[in-house]
């Protein structure tokens, strides 16, 4: 009789033991699954895409990506070709005080060379500098040759977002990774990088 309720004890201790495996998966889910990031974190660091076919040479649209304004101009030869004019007035011309994925690429700091892509928020107190293309005198400079003005403090970037001297802000306008698949630009991805 004592054989019997020992193999009957163990039935059911496995039995038992077996059930309340397979309701550990169950138990477990909703709680793993709060470790995931929400649909709404996974799109406020999405990558951006959008075609630039379309913008006219000269122009600049803003995009957000991260909640963050990002600049993006189209650049004429002209424009590119006068880069040079600003390097005297400029605090870091060639990025050294700053991490820059595209450092030395193109004149424009970007992965094609007539498009710019960089951080619409100025590097001093977070403001949003304005962009005037216009190769004219100005208020702020009488020797303007196109750019972006912030209106909050007075600081100053040329057409491809690099910082002049004696300004309040420190740095250059930070480039965010991209690429370029023909005319889609992809802003937060990088497959080279």
């Amino acid at each position: 009789m004592q054989e019997k309720d020992k193999t009957r004890r163990k039935v059911l201790i496995g039995l038992t033991s077996a059930v309340g495996l397979s309701g550990i998966p169950f138990a477990a889910t909703p709680f793993i699954a709060a470790w995931n990031p929400s649909a709404k974190a996974k799109a406020a660091g999405a990558a951006v895409k959008l075609d630039v076919s379309k913008m006219q040479f000269g122009q600049q649209i803003q995009v957000a990506w991260r909640k963050q304004p990002v600049f993006i101009v189209r650049h004429t030869k002209e424009s590119l070709a006068s880069l040079d004019l600003s390097v005297p007035k400029l605090a870091d011309p060639n990025s050294d005080l700053i991490e820059e994925p595209y450092k030395g690429l193109n004149p424009s700091r970007s992965k094609n060379p007539e498009y710019s892509v960089f951080s619409g928020v100025c590097t001093h107190l977070g403001c949003a500098p304005k962009y005037f293309p216009e190769v004219e005198p100005k208020p702020w400079d009488a020797t303007w040759n196109g750019g972006f003005f912030c209106p909050c403090h007075g600081s100053m970037f040329d057409i491809v977002g690099r910082v002049f001297k004696g300004v309040p802000a420190s740095t250059n306008l930070l480039v965010p990774p991209h690429m370029f698949d023909g005319s889609i630009l992809t802003i937060g991805e990088d497959r080279e990088l």
